[in-house]
């Protein structure tokens, strides 16, 4: 079974790659760790410039540079 590499509270950057979703924002905090789906594990993630949260693929993500 595979470990999360982030998380909960982490800054991360959100690249869903060109034939994902649009993005109004490119830095999110992850707030929920959620099970794997069809191998990929998944995050709850929020920007504040959004009102709403998104699920987010691992392999999307990448830590936040400080």
């Amino acid at each position: 079974m595979s470990r999360h590499k982030f998380r909960i509270g982490q800054l991360v950057e959100y690249n869903p790659g060109p034939l994902g979703v649009a993005v109004s924002a490119r830095h999110y905090k992850v707030l929920r760790l959620l099970p794997a789906e069809g191998g990929d594990l998944l995050y709850g993630i929020k920007s504040i410039s959004e009102a709403f949260e998104r699920v987010a693929k691992e392999r999307d993500l990448v830590r936040q540079q400080q």
